[in-house]
């Protein structure tokens, strides 16, 4: 793989959106907005991420210009009760009837306003999220709870934040939602300026078993063909040591390198076994056959069944899409 710049921020919106500068939307935006939903009771896009927002918080789940339907539904993975890890999700004041007669109240309150402002896609979604948020109450109450599943799975996934959320993502899977996306927690956990053996390895080990036992789980259920994984970050790290003495840093750690990195891509479509692409002698550079991350969103959208250049929505009078004007999907890797 290879970027554009060096830093967290644009490289962030880069592989999250597609354009390291502009306010686009989301990939898991464009994927929910080109799939639709499975299940009408949870959103198509949630987002898990513990202990906090990443680097750009929620523009990394944007929908922009797309409807606000298509925004990823952040969820805070560090907790472990189900009113903590989506909020509201039951209301302490209301029995469910109770709640369901002041929705068709405001329901015909918000058309009748409607009728006076058509065309307005910000009250169309306040009405959806109203709508949405009441269904959740018994889906997702259901959906995260992974006290139900048997103790030996929760187990081989890890009586920890990013195993439950694993664990969380499976199911959520399971019951159609279309996007799920796992953060790491914290700005930037990989970002190891120095100690980098000693907190690559601990950040590695965080996901290992996790990840072994979602890919597991995903086969065994027959969701592994159909599910589309990719495992990456948005840019790798120098293969020289960072200079002592910058801002106080010892000599242990690497720089920000958006030249020759690496990610996984795994499941629906995908040819297994297969190396792609190689850096230069230093593990610096990416020289043959690299991929620019737009090239790695065309080939993504290929195995989920889209024409990357064919995916657009007119905002602006012009057509966007993902890739903006450039990508090629990467053929080498698909099965």
């Amino acid at each position: 793989m290879h970027a554009d710049i060096p830093n967290h921020e644009p490289s962030f919106m880069l592989m999250n959106c597609g354009d390291s500068i502009m306010s686009r939307p989301s990939m898991g935006a464009w994927l929910t907005y080109g799939l639709g939903s499975e299940n009408q009771n949870l959103p198509g896009f949630i987002v898990l991420s513990p202990g906090g927002y990443p680097t750009k918080a929620v523009e990394n789940w944007q929908s922009a210009f797309l409807p606000p339907v298509y925004q990823g539904t952040y969820v805070d993975s560090q907790h472990t009760s189900i009113d903590k890890l989506v909020a509201n999700i039951r209301s302490p004041h209301a029995t469910p009837s109770a709640q369901r007669a002041q929705l068709d109240l405001l329901r015909d309150l918000d058309a009748d306003y409607r009728g006076t402002r058509p065309g307005d896609p910000r009250l169309e979604a306040r009405i959806q999220s109203f709508e949405m948020a009441y269904r959740m109450q018994m889906e997702a109450s259901d959906a995260f709870d992974i006290g139900r599943e048997p103790q030996p799975v929760r187990d081989r996934y890890g009586n920890t934040a990013h195993g439950r959320q694993f664990l969380i993502a499976r199911r959520l899977l399971e019951r159609g939602v279309r996007v799920v996306q796992l953060w790491q927690g914290g700005p930037q956990p990989w970002d190891s300026h120095e100690n980098l053996k000693e907190q690559h390895s601990k950040t590695a080990n965080q996901i290992d078993a996790p990840l072994a036992a979602l890919f597991s789980d995903l086969k065994a259920s027959g969701l592994f063909e159909d599910t589309l994984v990719l495992i990456g970050g948005e840019f790798g790290r120098t293969p020289t040591v960072e200079l002592a003495g910058s801002g106080g840093l010892k000599m242990t750690g690497r720089d920000h390198n958006h030249y020759g990195f690496s990610v996984v891509l795994a499941g629906g479509g995908v040819k297994g076994g297969t190396l792609h692409g190689a850096t230069d002698d230093f593990g610096f550079r990416a020289i043959e056959k690299p991929v620019h991350v737009h090239d790695l969103h065309a080939t993504m959208l290929h195995l989920l069944g889209f024409d990357h250049e064919k995916l657009t929505y007119r905002y602006a009078g012009r057509d966007f899409r993902l890739t903006d004007v450039q990508g090629h999907v990467v053929r080498e890797v698909l099965a």
